[in-house]
């Protein structure tokens, strides 16, 4: 059974998760940690649970999503998977970081591998099935799995909101689409663990989130 930790990251409050099951085999989605004390939180997590990193991947590569990526691959030795789609979106990072006040951001490490709709993530004993839902950034996937019923998100749908489209890549149509025809074709129970805020699920997006305006 797949065991879900969740750590708020990161000027942005950005939501890092790290999954795990029985093995103690473990996937680090989306590590924003940027201060030094956030990196020894992650890492105090991962050796107090005795967990064994297998997978670094990305939902997408927009700054906050990927500060720490330096850190967990070298740390941990492990190659970073995104969608091909993103790679102008991770390398656009060293050109803008500054702006955003991040002087000491740590360069990403390049994908060693991507990912995209109908890729299987495995890890111990578990799998995130992969869906591509672009619109908030142009190479955004999610990770979904189906036997406990829960979907990490990313910046794809929000507790009552739904992602930014006014970034380089964003399209407010293209996301429409990806959450309408994709997100919520889910099961309405499904848990949506989010980038951003707290939890929410399929059936009350369904409901009211405000992208059915548009």
């Amino acid at each position: 059974m797949i065991q879900i930790k969740k750590f708020t990251f990161n000027p942005f409050q950005e939501n890092t998760y790290i999954l795990f099951d029985e093995t103690k085999a473990c996937v680090i989605i989306d590590p924003g940690c940027y201060e030094q004390s956030e990196k020894n939180q992650l890492l105090q997590f991962i050796e107090e649970n005795d967990l064994n990193p297998v997978k670094l991947v990305n939902t997408h590569c927009h700054i906050d999503h990927v500060l720490g990526n330096n850190f967990v691959a070298k740390t941990f030795n492990l190659e970073l998977g995104i969608h091909k789609a993103d790679i102008p979106t991770l390398a656009a990072i060293s050109t803008y970081s500054q702006a955003y006040g991040f002087n000491d951001y740590e360069l990403s490490p390049d994908a060693a591998y991507f990912i995209d709709e109908g890729d299987v993530i495995k890890f111990g004993n578990s799998e995130l099935d992969v869906f591509f839902c672009p619109g908030h950034a142009p190479g955004h996937v999610v990770f979904y799995n189906k036997a406990q019923g829960f979907v990490i998100n990313g910046d794809v749908l929000f507790q009552g909101s739904f992602g930014r489209v006014d970034l380089p890549g964003g399209d407010i149509n293209i996301l429409k689409d990806s959450i309408v025809n994709k997100m919520f074709n889910l099961p309405n129970e499904t848990v949506v663990y989010t980038g951003h805020g707290g939890e929410t699920t399929i059936g009350y997006e369904k409901t009211t989130n405000p992208i059915l305006r548009y």
